[in-house]
């Protein structure tokens, strides 16, 4: 794993025959990743990102509350 100011590379994975993939180790640690945790993946032509639903929650209600003010 290689890091950059928080940015970081854990390196390859493959995808599996049933299109699964293992997250690496270090990345689970990091960002407290569970079995059972719950992931949002979202994407766009240029890549996906992986993120746990409650930090995407947490973006979405701060959102909201921002613009109730």
């Amino acid at each position: 794993m290689q890091e950059n100011d928080g940015k970081y590379i854990f390196g390859v994975v493959k995808v599996g025959d049933k299109g699964q993939i293992v997250i690496p180790r270090d990345a689970r640690k990091i960002y407290d990743i569970k079995p059972g945790d719950a992931l949002l993946m979202l994407g766009d032509r240029k890549g996906m990102a992986i993120l746990k639903t409650e930090v995407f929650q947490a973006a979405i209600d701060q959102t909201m509350e921002d613009i109730v003010k």
